[in-house]
């Protein structure tokens, strides 16, 4: 969902403003017209804040008081901690009046507890055929919705150019730092965001009004195959059963290695000069997800 211009002050109006993570919606803007760019500080890392708002919904006291005790929004603020940043960025969860949302607003990365429940409660309660467990769906597509928001927000804080569209950018951004987490949770991130697409990818004939092709996202499947793509391109060892499986089309798998040297090539030209290289492989050498578990939501929830 695009956010109204109607909604937003016009010093606070994006040019650009895209929206829409499966299931839910979100909503970013490029750069604020009539204000200045956010250099009036010396970038610096450790900008990240975080805040989880109590809810007013007694319905998500739980998802609230699981966000705490796992210290998930933490765990954000420390993974983006290497980027050099002019100005503060705050992470915060929310209660959106019952609106299942997330999206960036400089200088605010949002995430509704009415789309943190969703996500729990569109999350398998077993493990999957193909392996994926419970909390591993919810804890990727977590990722990959925060990695996301993030990349709309260093794009925009850190003043680099892009051509193309910058929902497809952001998700580039995201799946480039999920698979940069260690190869053992790479495959569960991967694994767990890839699951958030299952409904539409699972029937082979998908009829979709001609107006969802008018977004200004590519549609969810379109997303799933480029998420994959760009995973076996980085590592198609590890990554061997994406096109062994044929989860990924055989018209596709040979061009993925193409297509991740390119997102790596342009992170590393106008990305990496902005990150601190020593927090980044501090960062790199640690485990971000629980462990492995076959465990139902609600007993990893209530153990």
């Amino acid at each position: 969902m695009l956010l109204p211009r109607a909604a937003l002050s016009p010093a606070l109006f994006f040019s650009v403003s895209v929206a829409l993570i499966v299931p839910s919606t979100v909503a970013v803007g490029v750069e604020p017209t009539g204000t200045a760019k956010p250099t009036s500080e010396e970038p610096r890392p450790n900008r990240i804040k975080i805040e989880y708002v109590p809810p007013t919904n007694p319905q998500h006291e739980e998802i609230y008081r699981h966000l705490k005790e796992t210290h998930a929004l933490e765990k954000v603020q420390e993974i983006f901690s290497p980027f050099r940043l002019p100005m503060d960025l705050t992470v915060k969860t929310v209660g959106c009046d019952g609106q299942s949302n997330a999206w960036y607003l400089r200088p605010t990365l949002t995430l509704c507890y009415e789309y943190l429940d969703a996500m729990w409660r569109n999350a398998p309660k077993e493990v999957t055929p193909a392996g994926i467990t419970p909390i591993d769906a919810v804890v990727g597509q977590f990722y990959y919705v925060v990695s996301h928001e993030m990349g709309h927000a260093m794009f925009d804080l850190l003043d680099v150019p892009f051509f193309g569209h910058a929902e497809d950018v952001a998700d580039e951004f995201s799946t480039f730092m999920m698979l940069h987490l260690g190869k053992d949770q790479a495959t569960r991130l991967i694994s767990g965001a890839a699951y958030s697409y299952k409904n539409a990818v699972q029937n082979p004939a998908v009829i979709m009004p001609l107006q969802a092709f008018s977004d200004v996202h590519g549609t969810p499947a379109q997303r799933f195959y480029n998420m994959l793509c760009l995973a076996y391109g980085a590592d198609p060892k590890t990554f061997s059963r994406v096109a062994e499986d044929k989860y990924l089309p055989q018209t596709r798998a040979p061009d993925c290695q193409r297509e991740w040297y390119q997102v790596a090539t342009s992170f590393k030209r106008y990305i990496l000069p902005h990150v601190d290289l020593g927090l980044a492989k501090q960062v790199l050498n640690k485990d971000w997800l629980p462990p492995e578990s076959k465990k139902s939501l609600q007993d990893y929830m209530h153990p």
